[in-house]
C-alpha cells in the first residue's frame, strides 16, 4: 500500500450497516491491570488478532493468555518478568499501550526498556510514576525501568488519556491511597473505567468536588 487515499466523488450516497470494531486499547488496559494485581478474567467482545502484539508481550512477561473467536482469557499469578517494548504502527505494538506497560514493568523482575518511535513527549506519565517510587530514567526516546520497586500511593496528575490509565494501574500495586487528579483525560477514552474495575474487585471511587 501507500500513504495516499484517492476518492472519486459520486452524485449521491447510500446508507449501509456497519459494526464498529471493539476498542483494543481498552481491552489491553484491562489485561495489564490483571498483570499488575494477579487474577483471572475473561474479556468478551474483543478481536484477538488486534491484540496480538500486546498478548505476545504479556506472555513473554509470564502471563497465561488463551484466545477464542471473540474472547480472551487472561491469567496472572502477579509475578512478572522484564520485557522490552518498541512501539510501531499497527500491526506492531501500539503506542497507546506503552504507558500501561511501563507501569507493570515497575513490578517486573529485572530491567525493561520502552522505546517510543511514534510520538514525541509520550513519557509524561513517568515523572508521576517516579513520585510513587518507580525507578525509571529517560534516555532520549527510551525509558529504562528498574523493576521490583515498591510503589507508594500519593497524589498524582494525569497529563493525557493513556498516562491516566497507567497511573490507575500503578495505583493497583501501590501501598496506601493513590489520588489521581484531572481525570477528564481518562474519561475521554474509557467509559466508566472506575465502575468496571469495581466489578473486578478494585477498591476505587470517583471523588466529586
Amino acid at each position: 500500500g501507500t500513504d495516499t487515499i484517492k476518492i472519486n466523488g459520486v452524485r449521491s450516497l447510500n446508507g449501509i450497516n456497519h459494526s464498529v470494531i471493539p476498542d483494543r486499547i481498552e481491552a489491553g488496559t484491562f489485561m495489564t491491570a490483571v498483570a499488575m494485581t494477579g487474577g483471572d478474567i475473561l474479556l468478551e467482545n474483543v478481536v484477538p488478532d488486534h491484540l496480538k502484539p500486546i498478548s505476545a508481550k504479556l506472555r513473554e512477561a509470564g502471563m497465561e493468555i488463551s484466545e477464542e473467536l471473540s474472547t480472551i482469557r487472561v491469567i496472572s499469578d502477579g509475578k512478572l518478568k522484564a520485557v522490552d517494548i518498541k512501539t510501531h504502527p499497527y500491526p506492531g505494538f501500539p503506542t497507546d499501550m506503552q504507558a500501561q506497560m511501563t507501569s507493570i514493568m515497575t513490578k517486573a523482575d529485572g530491567t525493561s526498556m520502552v522505546v517510543e518511535t511514534i510520538f514525541e513527549n509520550r513519557f509524561m506519565h513517568i515523572p508521576e510514576l517516579k513520585r510513587m517510587g518507580a525507578n525509571i530514567r529517560i534516555e532520549g526516546r527510551s525509558a529504562v525501568i528498574e523493576g521490583k520497586n515498591k510503589l507508594t500511593g500519593t497524589q498524582v496528575k494525569t497529563t493525557d488519556l493513556r498516562a491516566g490509565a497507567a497511573l490507575i494501574i500503578a495505583g493497583l500495586n501501590a501501598e496506601g491511597i493513590t489520588e489521581i487528579d484531572d481525570i477528564e483525560h481518562i474519561d475521554r477514552g474509557y467509559v466508566e473505567i472506575d465502575e468496571k474495575l469495581k466489578g473486578l474487585g478494585v477498591n476505587i471511587k470517583r471523588v466529586e468536588l
